[in-house]
């Protein structure tokens, strides 16, 4: 169904109805319900921002590498769908960073990685570090971003040397 269709047959709902429709997709929906509490409770943005970071972290968990699955695409996920609940701009880059740290502090812990999981932590790092500065945010990541070069200074691959790039792309030490 398109936009347009839709839009119509919302429209041609009375107020009543539509509220019953709304109520239904909150109560059977998780994604939509989380999306209700936040847009009318929006001062709980740093739990929901936490609640993403461990869903990250999940994946690339330093504290028992033997449960990390180090999968890119759930911690992906994870942020796009806090990205949904459209937080500010400080908790989304907050969460988005968190990404590339964990990779970087995983690796930096335990070893080498292939090639293929420093591409994505490196691009992950990149997306980040440029919405960072896009909303003007650099001062209040700086540390963190420099910690990823920090970590990432002992990888193989190129690693430590593109991820000292890019942060030297944005922060001119």
């Amino acid at each position: 169904m398109s936009k347009a269709k839709l839009k119509k047959e919302l429209q041609s709902l009375t107020k009543e109805k539509l509220v019953e429709q709304i109520l239904d997709l909150y109560d059977k929906n998780k994604s939509v319900k989380e999306f209700y509490d936040f847009y009318l409770n929006p001062r709980n943005e740093k739990e929901l921002a936490v609640k993403y970071k461990k869903q990250i972290r999940k994946e690339f968990n330093v504290e028992n590498p033997m449960r990390s699955t180090e999968k890119f695409s759930v911690a992906k996920r994870a942020i796009s769908d806090f990205k949904g609940l459209q937080p500010s701009p400080e908790a989304l880059a907050d969460v988005m960073l968190y990404l590339p740290e964990s990779a970087c502090e995983l690796t930096y812990c335990y070893g080498d990685y292939s090639e293929q999981f420093y591409d994505s932590a490196y691009n992950n790092y990149k997306v980040a570090l440029e919405f960072i500065a896009k909303n003007n945010l650099l001062n209040d990541f700086k540390l963190r971003a420099e910690q990823c070069v920090k970590w990432a200074s002992v990888c193989g691959y190129g690693f430590a040397d593109d991820i000292a790039d890019i942060y030297y792309t944005f922060y001119q030490d």
